[in-house]
């Protein structure tokens, strides 16, 4: 049977990810910080088909430790799939993001993925295997209140671009998974700081709550999608799937930057911020 390995695999995207690839067949280690939410899909499927694995990828030294297990789990030692899909949101203006959220941020969305690739690699490379990573539109197309989590996300993105061409020659393919609209949690996470450097705490708030009002994928029906690739023998570097996906890869490669910032200023209410913030400059100076 081929062997997985999910991350973030609690809930949305991981969890639906680590059901449909246990509905084909896989054994997956199911990675996560909090393994007691995999327990259903461990009923569903039997201890020899899921296998909580409790795992925080920020944090380098328990990666270490979960490859010495999985090097003594895998008689074979092949790993046919990592999907590198843990996640960590920053829904804050970019001054408002402090140095713990950012290094949180990174440590997740950028260093963790890397850093799981790097130890696991030899096990996928004997198994002539796939590497999968969550991306997203906003790696693409940099909205405002999320300036951080963009920045992660592009991160990645050209991560994988640069390791799918380097690992090509050797049989590993490389799946950058650039993600639109689906339902999960991360789009739920409220982030509201006590002071913030820039007036848009109302701004923040009507985004976060906009956000919850745009239509969403089911994130079964993107695991599907997705698995279909997997097993497929097309050799993408990156796929488009999620609401808007498709839609916002337009928009980032024909429209011009001028008229996407336009758009995004007044989408945003960034407009109405700035009469505001004259107003009142103008009062304090009476």
């Amino acid at each position: 049977m081929p062997v997985a390995v999910v991350t973030g695999a609690s809930s949305g995207i991981g969890y639906s990810v680590t059901n449909e690839l246990a509905n084909r067949g896989y054994v997956v280690y199911a990675c996560a910080r909090r393994v007691g939410r995999i327990d259903p899909l461990v009923s569903k499927h039997g201890t020899d088909k899921v296998k909580p694995i409790k795992l925080d990828i920020s944090q380098y030294d328990e990666i270490k430790q979960f490859k010495k297990f999985l090097e003594a789990e895998l008689v074979d030692g092949k790993l046919d799939l990592l999907y590198n899909n843990a996640g960590q949101s920053c829904s804050l203006s970019a001054l408002d993001v402090t140095d713990d959220i950012m290094q949180r941020c990174f440590a997740v969305n950028v260093f963790g993925h890397v850093n799981m690739t790097r130890e696991l690699s030899k096990m996928i490379i004997k198994a002539k295997g796939s590497i999968v990573f969550t991306g997203s539109v906003t790696g693409l197309v940099s909205v405002p209140f999320v300036t951080i989590y963009s920045a992660t996300k592009a991160a990645i993105h050209q991560y994988a671009r640069g390791l799918h061409l380097e690992m090509k020659p050797i049989g590993v393919r490389v799946i950058n998974v650039i993600t639109g609209g689906v339902g999960t949690e991360i789009n739920k996470i409220k982030q509201f700081p006590d002071e913030t450097v820039v007036h848009f705490k109302e701004e923040i708030k009507t985004f976060q709550a906009n956000n919850e009002l745009v239509p969403m994928m089911s994130s079964d029906v993107y695991a599907k999608q997705v698995v279909n690739v997997i097993v497929s023998s097309s050799d993408p570097v990156d796929i488009y799937k999620g609401h808007f996906a498709g839609v916002l890869r337009l928009v980032g490669l024909f429209v011009p930057m001028w008229l996407l910032q336009w758009v995004l200023y007044r989408g945003f209410n960034l407009n109405k911020a700035e009469k505001v913030i004259r107003e009142e400059t103008a009062k304090k100076a009476r």
